[in-house]
């Protein structure tokens, strides 16, 4: 099923609704892609996209770099541009050492934040979460000055080790997919536990997104992430944002953008909590 599949959705998102990460991919000719591809990069323009937020009601967007692109931002850029800043956002990929003259044309730009992207897909290493403590530690510093977040997209282990830094940030980031941890091990798992004590203890700063489902479901529907959403939603339902993660990448001839909404409506079923997580969530943590 296509990202475009014919399925409507099951409900529409209340005014200002907005999509908390996805990714365009323009012409290769004139986008070229980074060295380190983890995928076949789809052609997934901007046009494109916002055809599917109209259909689901949506009128804010938070563009997200995708690793196939590197640290090249232009083609999600030059996206964010034509979206504006009224309605659009951005999360990049920087040199941690970058100066300060480019964060300040990034912020001027709709840029609110900096991607830590490990694969989901890679395998347990014990000293990677030491690693990347230098970045972390240099950019928490760095967007702290200037109000923008750390977005996390890291496998569940790296996640799980990651969790003493996660604990001592001074300033807002993002989990994106759940923490990638996997759906068939349950909301009781040790990660995933210790993540729901970081969003109730964390003294509000640690955001979660309620993404990529089908990086770490195995189940028909999807229904094995069910009750790690009714968690988190119980734990922290001001602290969630949902995204689509359009265009899917490697998952899209498996997902549909449309089936992944209608998720959202059954995880939260009331409508208060639905405008918290579309709306309210996201025009807190990106300044709209």
């Amino acid at each position: 099923m296509s990202s475009h599949a014919a399925a409507d959705p099951d409900f529409q998102s209340p005014p200002l609704g907005c999509d908390g990460h996805f990714h365009v991919f323009g012409p290769a000719e004139r986008y070229p892609y980074g060295a380190d591809l983890r995928y076949a990069p789809p052609l997934a323009p901007l046009e494109d996209y916002l055809a599917l937020a109209r259909r689901l009601g949506l009128q804010r967007f938070v563009f997200v770099q995708p690793s196939a692109y590197g640290r090249d931002n232009r083609c999600m850029l030059d996206a964010l541009r034509s979206v504006g800043t009224a309605s659009g956002r951005g999360i990049v990929d920087i040199d941690e050492n970058a100066p300060d003259a480019e964060l300040a044309r990034l912020h001027a730009l709709g840029v609110r934040g900096v991607r830590i992207n490990v694969s989901p897909v890679t395998p347990f290493e014990s000293g990677l979460a030491a690693q990347l403590l230098p970045r972390i530690e240099r950019l928490r510093a760095r967007c702290a000055e200037i109000g923008w977040q750390l977005d996390f997209l890291t496998p569940g282990w790296l996640t799980s080790g990651l969790m003493p830094t996660l604990k001592r940030l001074d300033l807002d980031f993002t989990i994106a997919h759940f923490g990638l941890f996997a759906a068939k091990d349950g909301a009781q798992q040790p990660g995933f536990r210790a993540l729901l004590d970081l969003l109730r203890h964390g003294g509000g700063r640690c955001w979660v997104k309620l993404t990529g489902v089908y990086r770490m479901s195995g189940a028909n529907g999807f229904a094995d992430v069910t009750p790690m959403a009714a968690a988190l939603i119980e734990t922290a339902p001001d602290r969630l944002i949902w995204g689509s993660d359009y265009p899917h990448l490697s998952f899209a001839d498996r997902v549909g953008s449309v089936e992944l909404f209608n998720l959202l409506g059954r995880w939260a079923v009331d409508e208060a909590t639905r405008r918290r997580i579309l709306v309210d969530n996201p025009q807190r943590l990106f300044g709209f």
